[in-house]
């Protein structure tokens, strides 16, 4: 047996097979029936010629049969591709470029999308066709790339479980989301990733768990989960997979819709969500809110990451669910989980998440040193994870030696995101320094000031970048999205902040747009956002003389 995730998974299945492992809609998958399916596609994928360390992509919303594909492209030694199903073509096809895949999973509204890229990637020979989350009635043509339809592709395939040995050094990737450029892959050895993603270590604690640990769970009351975010995004695959090593149900939903949203968490029972800061957790409470409260007392933990999660949306969140824990999770793709804080609602952080750094989390400074959280309280540095971390980037030997980092002859991962290191051994997060606004010298952390800006009333969105100043070499710039039927001066807004930040820190442009540009996960888009602020910038230029801050 390896720490692997096709084991980890098949050792829940073996000890309670008649579990509920997943429901999507009115539709309920045991872990009996999850392991079939993935054994048959195991096999097609494998009678079309695909093996140990071949790439394939995973092109659908959430659904029963994107979790298929990820267990089966595992079961078989092969590497998982997560697909952003938004792409455009040229990005479709920089991925399937980029990543080398030999196979694609896509649900068929995708179709002329794939039919257009097919002809360009020599390696991509095969591709399984899946009825469509939200059109199952599309019919969309797949013949021009001898696409197979799911239902063909599995049929008259044996359903055993018979693939042969498998290493804890397999591979599995997960593409970034692109916030900052091209998307890229971060390759993690199964052991690896399963030890900071998929719950092979206490998160408390740090004690690593034994291969058999989750699944001796199985038989215990059970959690209902529910992951809001797509499972293209590792976050979300990786809270499915920690779940399914350890029996429980995951509810997932192929779109995210607040309403519906709360009439899931109601009808299911449902006792711990995972969601993506503000983008999600403030449409979700206004709709609550508006509905009157809907009965959902078994909704014990509330999780936030990869986001923002903002001081005046926590309030409201705590104001409604008082006995619910919440926490604020921090990682990235390239570290996994770093640290978690507990929130309390008489100490909520209007800077960033209060997290208690994780198993191997540490804080280094600009000379690659690592801090003492005793002896350096209020110093910024670069957060860091140690132990168990990527292999590197795919393909790019250059950004890995940049990102994976040899520190007193331990290896570390140093994705970029800063942080300041508070009293008891707890940090800030401030946000990733490559959008870090450097004004006169002073560091200016975009998350910060975003959490500031979202206390506003007016305030429903906001993105915080860096525009080209003659005098102080950048400046900082605030794109908003505002409530409706609300507006917001420049002026208006700086005096409001005055109470919160120091006068560097200041907004001196203000761009108001009709939506905050973020991606299909919640995650900011900040080239786009930068875009924005310069189009306004040169346009109404919606600026303050740089003597005022």
């Amino acid at each position: 047996m390896a720490h692997n995730i096709a084991d980890l998974f098949e050792h829940a299945v073996d000890v309670a097979p008649a579990n509920p492992a997943l429901k999507v809609g009115d539709r309920v998958v045991d872990y009996a029936e999850l392991e079939a399916d993935a054994n048959r596609l195991a096999h097609y994928l494998q009678s079309q010629g695909v093996g140990v360390g071949d790439h394939v992509a995973i092109y659908a919303k959430n659904s029963v049969e994107h979790v298929v594909a990820v267990l089966a492209v595992a079961k078989i030694r092969a590497v998982s591709i997560n697909v952003n199903y938004r792409y455009v073509e040229g990005e479709l096809n920089y991925l399937f470029d980029n990543a080398d895949v030999v196979a694609v999973v896509h649900e068929r509204t995708y179709a002329p999308l794939v039919a257009a890229c097919w002809p360009r990637h020599d390696k991509l020979t095969t591709a399984v066709v899946v009825p469509d989350a939200l059109e199952p009635d599309d019919r969309s043509d797949v013949s021009s790339y001898g696409g197979v339809l799911w239902e063909d592709a599995l049929a008259g395939q044996s359903d055993a479980r018979d693939f042969g040995e498998r290493s804890p050094d397999d591979i599995h990737i997960i593409y970034t989301g692109g916030t900052t450029g091209f998307p890229k892959g971060v390759m993690w050895r199964h052991e690896d990733f399963w030890r900071v993603l998929g719950g092979g270590i206490d998160f408390y604690t740090g004690a690593l768990l034994e291969e058999f640990d989750q699944s001796r769970q199985a038989t215990d009351p059970r959690m209902v989960t529910f992951p809001l975010s797509p499972l293209m995004h590792g976050g979300a695959q990786a809270g499915l997979l920690m779940h399914l090593f350890a029996g429980h149900l995951t509810v997932l939903e192929p779109k995210f819709d607040p309403v519906r949203t709360w009439e899931i968490i109601e009808r299911e029972k449902v006792q711990l969500i995972f969601m993506t800061g503000d983008a999600m957790a403030r449409p979700l409470i206004e709709a609550y809110e508006a509905h009157g409260g809907y009965d959902c007392q078994n909704l014990i933990a509330i999780s936030s990451s990869a986001a923002i999660f903002s001081k005046p949306v926590k309030e409201r969140w705590m104001a409604a669910f008082p006995n619910s824990i919440f926490t604020d999770s921090v990682g990235a793709t390239e570290t996994g989980f770093t640290g978690m804080g507990m929130q309390d609602k008489d100490n909520i952080s209007t800077d960033g998440p209060v997290i208690g750094l994780g198993p191997g989390s540490v804080v280094i400074d600009e000379d690659n040193r690592i801090l003492d959280p005793e002896t350096h309280v209020g110093s910024i540095g670069r957060l860091a994870r140690g132990g168990s971390v990527p292999v590197g980037y795919y393909k790019d030997p250059a950004k890995s030696a940049a990102t994976f980092l040899v520190i007193d002859g331990a290896r570390y991962s140093v994705p970029g995101d800063f942080a300041r290191i508070e009293e008891g051994g707890r940090v800030t997060l401030l946000g990733r320094g490559s959008n870090c606004v450097n004004t006169g010298g002073e560091k200016v952390y975009p998350e910060e000031v975003e959490m500031a800006i979202k206390g506003h009333p007016a305030v429903y969105d906001t993105l915080v970048v860096g525009v080209p100043d003659e005098k102080y070499g950048q400046a900082v710039a605030a794109v908003v999205e505002l409530r409706e039927g609300e507006t917001l001066e420049l002026d208006d807004l700086r005096t409001f902040l005055r109470s919160h930040l120091s006068g560097y820190k200041l907004p001196r442009s203000l761009t108001v747009v009709d939506r905050i540009p973020r991606n299909a996960t919640g995650k900011a888009q900040y080239p786009a956002a930068k875009e924005l602020a310069l189009a306004g910038f040169a346009g109404t230029a919606a600026t303050v003389d740089s003597t005022s801050v």
